[in-house]
């Protein structure tokens, strides 16, 4: 005699009716099935998140606390209550085959899902294992996991599918042909995201962390996040700017990470310089020079190479055009490159130099072209400011005057001086 029969004689015995008995019966054992999978679920439970997890936060190793921490264990216990079930099924639904086939088929689609959830924080913990690794900053792998998750996820719904309908996997499987182009426009983003992260990975071109710049989709910040089908721009001003994965690969960007690790930030910047306050040094100027520390030598050895040259020119030297002379602006020049070459913040075995640039409507640009050694941003900024300050400020013992727009109290002072004439 099975449990039920049991059960179902016992109500006899305390006069209840055939017909209701078999059904109070069949009740009674799906309650205590019930109940029994709810009691075992949570002794499991507790002895998981009391002694299982307790043990593995004594251990010095981090990758079982990311297992805790990604519910691989919780979602592993699921699979408790419907073993209990399953086994359970032919003693309540004996004499009920089309009932058991439902159950069944329900339990099976339980299953697939417990799997999936079980397999998907299995994949979460082995890319959080690898992301604390140090070359996941270089390779990031999170895209690689979401199309390996929209896999799985796409393999456990044709196996649900497969068993609501009672058909092979494999048939199902043959008609996916003909969806193709359905799935082509469903998954075109996921597609396209997924092939640009393997350019971006396997060829290195963006990482988290990196500083990137892309002014199409107000980009100007550092990296944190790579996904499948985008990546996440943290702006200087903490906004978040979100670009499509296959956008950094249709489209330019600029990437910091070279200046990065390299020994120097780069300093380009000019300074415009009035063209009429350009001339010939004279002898007191040059004398003034000389006085000067960071330009003492290169004065004295100007002033002998000018010399010789001069006196090789004979009666030709009586003429001022022929004669070679020191100019304000070639000075200046030569004191801005010794001063760079001095400045402890500037880093002399990278390129260095002081150049002018070709003559434009806002007077002539003389440009710096130097690398700061220190290339945090606060710093460097108060390096170069320093630096222009110091030039800026300097320009008139040259007897150069910085050229700039005339202002309104410029013009005031032109009709104040005229009044007065």
């Amino acid at each position: 005699m099975n449990l039920v029969k049991w059960i179902e004689s016992l109500l006899v015995t305390l006069k209840v009716p055939d017909g209701i008995s078999n059904f109070l019966a069949r009740i009674l054992m799906v309650a205590a099935v019930l109940l029994i999978s709810f009691i075992a679920t949570y002794i499991i439970r507790r002895i998981v998140d009391g002694h299982i997890y307790r043990l593995i936060r004594r251990t010095k190793f981090t990758w079982d606390n990311l297992l805790m921490e990604k519910q691989l264990f919780m979602r592993m216990t699921l699979i408790i209550p419907g073993l209990i079930i399953y086994l359970c099924v032919p003693l309540v639904l004996d004499g009920y085959e089309q009932g058991v086939v439902i159950v069944l088929g329900a339990l099976n689609i339980y299953f697939i899902l417990v799997a999936l959830l079980v397999t998907d924080a299995f994949i979460n913990t082995l890319l959080a294992i690898y992301e604390t690794l140090r070359v996941s900053r270089d390779i990031p792998l999170k895209s690689f996991a979401q199309v390996l998750k929209i896999i799985l996820y796409c393999s456990g719904l044709i196996m649900v599918i497969a068993v609501t309908i009672n058909r092979s996997p494999m048939y199902l499987l043959s008609g996916l042909g003909a969806m193709t182009a359905v799935f082509m426009l469903v998954f075109k983003d996921p597609i396209m995201g997924f092939a640009a992260g393997v350019q971006l990975t396997s060829n290195r071109m963006l990482k988290k962390g990196d500083w990137i710049e892309m002014p199409k989709y107000g980009a100007d910040g550092e990296v944190i996040d790579i996904t499948l089908t985008t990546v996440k721009v943290k702006n200087w001003d903490n906004t978040i700017t979100t670009i499509p994965t296959y956008a950094l690969i249709n489209d330019a960007f600029k990437n910091w990470r070279g200046m990065q690790a390299s020994e120097g930030r780069r300093i380009k910047r000019a300074i415009y310089i009035d063209m009429n306050s350009i001339a010939f040094c004279t002898s007191e100027m040059v004398e003034r020079f000389s006085n000067i520390r960071h330009i003492a030598d290169y004065i004295e050895r100007k002033k002998n190479e000018i010399k010789k040259f001069n006196d090789s020119l004979g009666v030709e030297a009586s003429e001022a055009v022929n004669i070679r002379q020191l100019t304000n602006i070639g000075t200046f020049r030569a004191y801005a490159f010794a001063y760079l070459q001095n400045h402890p913040d500037i880093n002399t075995d990278m390129t260095c130099m002081v150049r002018q640039l070709a003559p434009t409507e806002h007077g002539l640009p003389l440009e710096i072209y130097a690398f700061c050694a220190d290339k945090r941003w606060v710093q460097y900024e108060g390096v170069q400011s320093d630096i222009f300050d110091h030039f800026l400020a300097i320009t008139g013992e040259f007897g150069l005057q910085v050229y700039q727009y005339p202002a309104g109290t410029d013009i005031a002072k032109l009709i104040d001086n005229e009044a007065c004439k």
